[in-house]
């Protein structure tokens, strides 16, 4: 079972960057594709950011341009940077995971949760 813990989230003030941790129990996290997830209150879950085993990644239009997902090598953690925060960037900001399958949000979403960080834009 695969453990994943998010930390980074924050209170900041429009147009403020964070970044976001996503913590593997499991050592060798490029065997994974990866994706970060929001969800605000009243709002449905919205997929944002993914990275594949491979390297590549993807952003929703939504955050294209403002958050980057990365990771620095093989070892934890995978990141995401978000920089420009506006107020509609507020919500729970949650990483999930899966070793094998297509990489895509309706694939990864299948794999591992973990339990979500908050991430709050206000001024």
């Amino acid at each position: 079972q695969v453990q994943l813990v998010e930390s980074g989230g924050d209170s900041v003030q429009p147009g403020g960057s964070l970044r976001l941790s996503c913590g593997f129990s499991e050592f060798t996290v490029n065997y994974y594709h990866v994706a970060w997830f929001r969800q605000a209150p009243g709002k449905e879950r919205e997929g944002v950011s993914w990275i594949c085993s491979d390297g590549r990644t993807y952003h929703a239009d939504s955050v294209k341009g403002r958050f980057t997902i990365f990771r620095n090598n093989t070892r934890n953690p995978v990141y995401l940077q978000m920089n420009n925060l506006k107020p509609e960037d507020t919500a729970v900001y949650t990483c999930t995971a899966r070793r094998y399958g297509v990489c895509s949000l309706a694939s990864i979403q299948e794999g591992y949760w973990g339990q979500g960080t908050q991430v709050t834009v206000s001024s």
